[in-house]
């Protein structure tokens, strides 16, 4: 498949796209302290449709029931977020109950009773053969398997203590990776068209459902044009409803190889804003705008990135 297909969105698409994901560096810069702050009081406020409710409103999503919490799969949540879903930049909402993010899919039995009550048709798996092999999915029932690695890696695990950058600079190079990368662009191209093509209820997921994951539900956001601060606490959100698995991979750390070590690998098990703002500024650098990395870097074709539009909005 060509992955290089010079296509573009029309320009007030493309203006939509560019409001939706790039802020001038000084405004962004006041905004972060904001996002850090707001995220997890948001998320205390409760889960129902109170959540981010100033970003959402009314439509037919609003009618669905509250996205469920599940104990055994900690980040599981609705990409269109909570109440009548986010709002977009042009005054539409996300549509709940259609893309749905998650970590593994360790579920347990009753979790798994609660999941099949949401009728999802497709899971996508992002992750490698090795993390595969170590831990399987349990299926929503009837929910076809899509396996799509997107790094091309073998495995991935956290590197040791004497690793040559900061994790923080490390997580910031992977998200790039996911603009740059031949093997990423290939990936995230073809999920997102079988997101457009498939039917029905679709689940994506990796590992800890925050990185690979997160970039998927970055860009679908971002095609729907929702606003940047609003994917920013949707990103930030993992460290609020994966706090407690977060806590204790960092308490391992720390009880195997010191307070040192637990500092230094912190950030690999959380996520922080510059993560992804790497990743969109490195899709400016690359591409300039969204739609063209949709089109020219990851090959959508106009018909798919239209589709998939659809299928996000109200």
């Amino acid at each position: 498949m060509d992955f290089i297909a010079k296509v573009r969105l029309p320009a007030t698409r493309a203006a939509h796209a560019r409001s939706a994901v790039f802020v001038p560096d000084g405004e962004l810069s006041s905004r972060r302290a904001f996002l850090r702050s707001s995220a997890s009081a948001l998320l205390m406020s409760g889960f129902g449709s109170a959540l981010l409710s100033a970003c959402g409103g009314g439509g037919s999503s609003a009618d669905l029931p509250d996205t469920p919490r599940l104990a055994s799969v900690d980040n599981f949540r609705d990409i269109a977020g909570a109440g009548g879903g986010y709002q977009t930049v042009d005054g539409r909402q996300v549509r709940r109950g259609v893309f749905y993010r998650s970590n593994t899919l360790t579920l347990s039995a009753a979790d798994k009773a609660v999941i099949d009550t949401l009728n999802i048709a497709t899971v996508y798996d992002l992750r490698t053969p090795g993390e595969i092999a170590r831990v399987a999915d349990v299926m929503p029932t009837g929910a076809a398997y899509h396996s799509i690695n997107v790094t091309g890696d073998d495995d991935q695990t956290v590197p040791p203590v004497q690793m040559s950058s900061s994790a923080t600079a490390m997580m910031e190079s992977a998200e790039r990776a996911y603009v740059t990368g031949a093997t990423q662009r290939a990936a995230y191209g073809a999920l997102l068209s079988q997101l457009a093509a498939t039917p029905g209820v679709q689940l994506i997921h990796s590992a800890a459902g925050k990185d690979r994951t997160g970039w998927v539900a970055a860009l679908l956001l971002s095609m729907a044009n929702v606003p940047l601060d609003i994917i920013m606490q949707d990103y930030l959100l993992t460290n609020t409803y994966s706090a407690a698995s977060i806590n204790a991979k960092v308490a391992a750390v720390q009880a195997e190889n010191g307070d040192a070590a637990a500092m230094l690998d912190a950030p690999f098990f959380s996520v922080q804003d510059s993560f992804l703002q790497a990743g969109f500024d490195q899709v400016q650098a690359s591409y300039g705008t969204m739609s063209a990395y949709l089109t020219t870097g990851l090959g959508m074709t106009q018909a798919s990135v239209d589709a998939l539009r659809d299928r996000l909005l109200v």
